[in-house]
């Protein structure tokens, strides 16, 4: 890990959540374009690991900055870092998310808040914070991770996936707002992916032997950002339940969703 960053022509990425297996698949991604990254997450050791392996095999620097991205006054001291160090953050990868399986009479209030505190207020804070730059200098990319489940309510996660549909409601109206700015702004809507999500959740088994790789998922992201695209759905199948999912009858849409999360 190279934490005391010089000048040089690469662009800087912001990657959150990078200790995760989606978010260290943004982050190998982008480190392959020559990206120099910052990495935060609560998983030093993780985050530490990673940028050993970043730098060995692509040559760029790496920072590394641990962080509890629910915490606006952490949100604040990341961005303060950033901005002492001279750098400029030309690409935004907001990928802290997690879900948890529960009813919300029977789960607790502090973990449910917690998923709204990661999920949406750390995008829209980090989004506000570093947006005016990149429109600044006319250029710059944001990706904000959404999720299939943003695409129906879902009982027994209905935090998770109400969080998530007001993350590709705010992208969809962010991409608008930034269209003629020169900055790129997209949501990637995952289904079941091959990481570490479904265990913290509480639902280990949900989605086994149809999850997609995090590597797909990366690849799906970046070329609808190419492309202009508000938002993109990963995979065939998951692109056709999310088409299908708006004309169905609400009752049965929750009931088939709550029971693939109990699968």
């Amino acid at each position: 890990m190279n934490s005391d960053a010089t000048r040089d022509e690469r662009p800087w990425a912001l990657v959150s959540g990078a200790s995760g297996g989606l978010g260290q698949a943004f982050s190998r991604y982008l480190a392959s374009c020559a990206v120099n990254l910052i990495l935060t997450g609560r998983r030093h050791d993780v985050l530490n690991d990673l940028t050993g392996r970043l730098t060995t095999r692509y040559g760029i620097q790496t920072i590394v900055h641990p962080c509890d991205i629910s915490s606006a006054s952490q949100r604040l001291a990341l961005i303060d870092d950033i901005a002492g160090r001279g750098i400029v953050i030309d690409t935004l990868i907001n990928n802290a998310g997690f879900g948890a399986a529960g009813r919300i009479s029977e789960t607790d209030p502090v973990r449910q808040t917690s998923q709204v505190e990661v999920n949406c207020e750390a995008v829209v804070h980090l989004c506000g914070l570093l947006l005016p730059g990149m429109i600044a200098a006319k250029q710059g990319s944001i990706i904000n991770v959404a999720s299939t489940a943003a695409f129906q309510p879902i009982p027994q996660f209905a935090t998770y996936a109400a969080s998530k549909s007001f993350v590709l409601s705010f992208t969809r109206a962010l991409w608008a707002e930034t269209n003629g700015t020169g900055v790129r702004t997209t949501a990637i809507c995952p289904g079941p992916t091959e990481t570490g999500f479904f265990d913290v959740a509480g639902v280990p088994r949900m989605g086994a032997g149809t999850r997609r790789d995090p590597d797909d998922v990366v690849r799906t992201a970046f070329n609808a950002l190419a492309h202009h695209r508000p938002y993109a759905v990963d995979g065939f199948v998951n692109r056709t339940v999310a088409r299908l999912t708006p004309h169905l009858p609400t009752r049965l849409v929750m009931a088939q969703a709550e029971k693939y999360l109990q699968v």
